[in-house]
């Protein structure tokens, strides 16, 4: 493909060198380059990669993209002079326009829909690919969890990957038959312009909350929602929880058609007469649906959340002429690994997986359980090391609070003394009367909290949900909680 054809689209302000070579491919990394490739230099948290340009040079690159020339170094300038050379303001916005370009602008092929929100996202995302997948439609998915391409199934390690990876994934999925794409969009990604060079056919936006607001991610609340707002409008449809305190705020300046969900009397789409299913080793719940469409709805999912995530579902599905019938199919036997997730082990009590890992979703994990009126209501969990050292006294702090007892465990303590970080936890929780127990081996932990199971209790392990490694010391040491689960059923009879 000619250089010419790559760059059409983005806006740049110098071009040296042959104006129009042929491109055989296209890198972000070093490490991907092909000689004859195009390579955007990429400014991240690590690696600048202004500071890889003359490895391009010596692997053959014929084209860099860069943002500013005159502060590279002498090395980099000789290396640079022997390419051709685009300069640009912004190189994320760069490298997602000659994605798309590279790839034939897939999502052209596709309708995309894109997920936003603190809360929320892969549940939607999960719930309206079952709705579309029951309705006869082949669907991918772009998640915290997976990337779903035609039959394939791919691990991610990011909610959103950059906007090449999305871009090949989107050609893929395009040429696997797929007819929808449903992503995950972080606000990280929404900020390094990874979803763009497309525009989404619909956006969702699930609610938004204080989170994520670190040196690391995002400076404060305001960016954090600013950075949120760009989906909508980045999208020709946008679908808004109604409920949200900032609704206001989240449609300003959207710049398309917004239609809302939620139990506001205005909202399209409306639940009412909720009712908290909970049986033994059972939890769910039931609501109508109002407005737009009318359905008795039942999802084996608990917890209020899930009906402001199953009617954003129904909402975008509306626009799909999807059927009642398949809805409520759908929606009924809707399972999302690591999201409130019900592993059966007993007919006394309930036992859960999830993915709460911060205090913010650890404490609405809480209180939603909370609601179904347990005998006991039970929380093991642990924290990551190499991270937020307050998250550990938060959390601890809640699960004092929230719970009736709690089991600190190991989660992913990476290169952290695993008893230092637990040692951080219980000071949190004693700044509550809580009951507690440390247990650092992962296993133990679990295999206690079944044994003390009781009639009408819910046991929750928080902090893994879909995760099935351990980090530790720069390893990752394979360990799947429902594995655990079985392991320990099998060695004794619970």
């Amino acid at each position: 493909m000619r250089l010419s054809e790559l760059v059409k689209k983005i806006d740049y302000r110098h071009l040296s060198g042959d104006p129009d070579p042929e491109i055989k491919g296209v890198a972000f990394d070093s490490r991907d380059l092909q000689p004859g490739g195009l390579f955007v230099c990429i400014r991240g948290r690590m690696h600048d990669g202004h500071r890889y340009i003359p490895e391009a040079q010596k692997k053959g690159a014929v084209c860099i993209v860069v943002e500013d020339f005159a502060a590279c170094t002498e090395a980099e300038q000789r290396a640079a002079a022997q390419m051709t050379v685009i300069e640009t303001d912004d190189t994320r916005l760069a490298l997602a326009e000659i994605s798309a370009a590279w790839f034939g602008y897939p999502a052209e092929e596709l309708k995309t829909i894109g997920i936003t929100g603190t809360k929320g996202k892969t549940t939607s995302a999960y719930m309206i690919r079952s709705i579309l997948e029951n309705a006869g439609m082949k669907v991918g998915l772009i998640s915290t969890i997976e990337m779903i391409i035609g039959d394939r199934h791919v691990k991610t390690e990011n909610t959103t990957p950059e906007s090449y990876r999305i871009q090949e994934a989107f050609r893929e999925m395009a040429d696997a038959g797929c007819e929808v794409v449903v992503v995950e969009v972080s606000s990280q990604a929404l900020l390094m312009e990874r979803v763009s060079g497309f525009t989404f056919d619909f956006g969702i936006f699930t609610n938004i909350e204080s989170d994520h607001i670190s040196p690391q991610e995002h400076a404060d609340f305001e960016e954090y929602l600013a950075c949120k707002k760009k989906l909508l409008s980045n999208s020709r449809i946008g679908i808004v929880n109604r409920d949200d305190p900032r609704f206001s705020e989240i449609i300003e300046g959207a710049g398309c058609p917004i239609e809302t969900y939620g139990f506001h009397p205005a909202a399209n789409y409306r639940a009412e007469n909720e009712m908290l299913i909970a049986k033994p080793g059972y939890l769910g719940i039931t609501y109508s649906a109002l407005g737009r469409e009318e359905l008795e709805v039942s999802i084996d999912i608990p917890g209020r959340f899930s009906i402001y995530n199953s009617l954003a579902a129904i909402a975008v599905c509306h626009h799909f002429s999807v059927s009642r019938e398949n809805i409520l199919t759908a929606l009924k036997g809707a399972k999302i690994r690591g999201r409130i997730e019900m592993i059966p082990v007993s007919d006394e009590f309930t036992l859960l997986i999830d993915y709460a890992h911060n205090a913010m979703s650890l404490e609405n994990l809480l209180v939603t359980l909370r609601e179904y009126h347990p005998a006991r209501l039970i929380c093991l969990f642990g924290c990551g090391g190499d991270r937020d050292r307050s998250r550990r006294f938060e959390m601890g702090e809640i699960s004092g609070r929230r719970a009736d007892f709690t089991i600190l465990t190991s989660d992913n303590p990476r290169f952290e003394d695993p008893q230092a970080i637990l040692d951080d936890i219980q000071k949190g929780i004693d700044r509550t009367s809580g009951e507690y127990v440390i247990i650092p081996d992962r296993k133990k932990a679990i295999r206690y909290a079944l044994e003390m199971g009781e009639p009408g209790d819910i046991i929750v392990l928080a902090g893994k949900g879909h995760e099935d490694c351990l980090e530790i010391n720069g390893k990752r040491i394979p360990m799947d909680e429902r594995k655990l689960i079985r392991e320990i059923l099998e060695e004794k009879d619970l």
